[in-house]
């Protein structure tokens, strides 16, 4: 089962890569004058009015509410679940994770909603066609979701492992191209954007370091337990201790089917 679902894996990455390779155009060296032109006015700074700047400040708040915030929330919570044993407080964070990835979905499609309407959509810069890829992925991510089997089903490992790479994958590129929408602003406008780049650099490392920090959680826990035993003279607690640890080492991958 674990070898066809690498191969589903392997599936799901190769369609991924497919689309964002068309996504991206072949550039050629072109030598009619209207191509040259049109590449020159690419990069002429960009004339901000008010109604622009509240239109980009407004944008870049969505995307960075959706893919550089809530949605890694939501990865977080449902981690939270591998170390909690009441059902109830299960629930409570599943729903939680259910309720913020809807709401990033939705501040999304605002975000593209704006864009489209109100933006140059030339898709000649990696931003937008960055932007366009994570906008499928995003609405897709939700079906995925809903379409979750119950436990015990035989596809039930390769749907979680499937929604997990792909929640993942969204919010590592979300916040690669939240960095590249932040330079390309810098790049059209000439505005200095350092504060904002170290505001959005001190988020990601706190949240990529809880993420890291959840796995190794309960082997300090149950390394504490068994000081605690040992320090009483508990053998017989400490040799079950020590036995339960051997079936389950602190490198074992925990049980995936974790959510109601």
């Amino acid at each position: 089962m674990l070898l066809f679902g690498r191969k589903r894996l392997l599936v799901v990455l190769g369609s991924c890569s497919t689309i964002l390779s068309l996504l991206t155009p072949i550039q050629c060296v072109s030598s009619n004058p209207d191509s040259l032109n049109q590449s020159y006015k690419a990069v002429q700074p960009l004339e901000l009015t008010p109604k622009l700047s509240l239109q980009l400040k407004l944008h870049a708040f969505l995307l960075w509410s959706s893919v550089g915030f809530l949605m890694p929330i939501g990865v977080l919570l449902i981690r939270v679940t591998n170390n909690v044993k009441s059902t109830r407080s299960i629930r409570i964070l599943f729903y939680c994770h259910v309720a913020s990835q809807i709401v990033a979905v939705i501040l999304a499609t605002a975000g593209a909603v704006l864009s489209i309407s109100n933006f140059e959509n030339a898709f000649n810069n990696t931003h937008q066609r960055i932007g366009l890829a994570l906008y499928g992925f995003i609405w897709l991510q939700p079906l995925i979701g809903f379409l979750r089997p119950d436990r015990g089903v035989r596809f039930r490992s390769i749907w979680y492992l499937t929604h997990w790479l792909l929640g993942i994958a969204i919010c590592v590129v979300g916040v690669a191209n939240v960095y590249i929408g932040i330079h390309t602003y810098h790049e059209r406008t000439g505005r200095s954007v350092r504060p904002w780049t170290v505001l959005l650099t001190v988020e990601v490392s706190a949240m990529a370091f809880v993420y890291l920090f959840q796995d190794r959680w309960n082997h300090v826990v149950r390394q504490q337990q068994q000081q605690e035993a040992a320090a009483l003279g508990d053998d017989d607690d400490d040799d079950d201790e020590q036995s339960e640890e051997h079936v389950y080492p602190a490198n074992d991958h925990k049980e995936v089917a974790v959510v109601p």
